[in-house]
């Protein structure tokens, strides 16, 4: 009975997970007269594209999904460029103050982006990156650095440094030794890194609305028509928005099965 457990409430989250998606993506794909009907049908009786038409013949959606898939880019960029090199130094190099810096690190995410965006926004408007993607970027990367460095520190710290010292003595620099050694070992926590900067960059709404005005987000861009839009482009939007995260995931699941200690085939 003890090992039915786990296959049981692994069988609950997912299905806990993917009901949702699965009814979003069933009024997507259905007519868009079934989409207004009640009670729903949990089986679709007829698939179409109507919806998903509609909604992408909506003028700015393309634009918007670009932007997004810009923004979320270089979110995922900044923080791999950042939080990698900060976990690195904080598993490897001892320093004055290191612990408080981990601290002050996870305390950055005490401070709300409600608070945040408006002075931001002022800022920004000063410097010349308000209503750009740039700047929705920076603001996505702290939101994403502490546990892109937080996760980094953890995987160097597992990586024995006498595989580094290793690779010095057989004639390795110790960039060489990162590049060669270290860096291909932590590719599969860097992997899932990622993956959680581009979701959480991909899903951000608030900042997105507030530091942009013609270049939104698709996010931001459907929070803006939420009110005066019709149910099947909720919908239909809703899914387009599971979509790409999706696809991410399941591009770098290969790293990630490596993380989990399962042989990917």
């Amino acid at each position: 009975m003890s090992r039915v457990w786990p296959w049981l409430l692994a069988l609950v989250f997912t299905f806990w997970v993917l009901l949702p998606i699965y009814l979003i993506a069933l009024s997507a794909f259905a007519p868009r007269e079934a989409v207004y009907a009640w009670p729903k049908a949990l089986w679709p009786r007829e698939v179409s594209l109507d919806t998903l038409r509609f909604f992408f013949g909506v003028e700015g959606v393309w634009r918007a999904t670009a932007t997004s898939l810009a923004v979320a880019g270089l979110t995922m960029l900044f923080s791999l460029l950042l939080g990698t090199p900060a976990g690195y130094a904080l598993a490897r190099y001892p320093f004055f103050g290191r612990d408080l810096f981990r601290v002050f690190l996870i305390l950055t995410r005490a401070f709300p982006i409600v608070v945040l965006a408006l002075p931001l926004a002022v800022l920004f408007l000063r410097v010349g990156l308000y209503d750009t993607p740039l700047g929705v970027a920076l603001v996505h990367t702290a939101l994403t650095l502490p546990f892109s460095v937080m996760v980094s520190a953890s995987l160097f710290l597992s990586i024995p440094k006498e595989l580094e010292e290793a690779a010095w003595t057989l004639g390795c620099t110790r960039s060489q030794a990162f590049l060669k050694v270290v860096l291909p070992l932590a590719l599969p926590g860097l992997a899932a890194t990622a993956i959680f900067a581009f979701i959480t960059s991909w899903n951000e709404v608030f900042a997105a609305s507030v530091l942009t005005l013609q270049n939104k987000t698709l996010t931001a861009f459907l929070l803006s028509l939420l009110d005066e839009s019709p149910l099947p482009f909720k919908f239909a939007g809703g899914f387009f928005l599971v979509v790409p995260a999706l696809v991410f995931i399941f591009a770098v699941r290969r790293y990630l099965f490596t993380l989990w200690g399962i042989a990917s085939r």
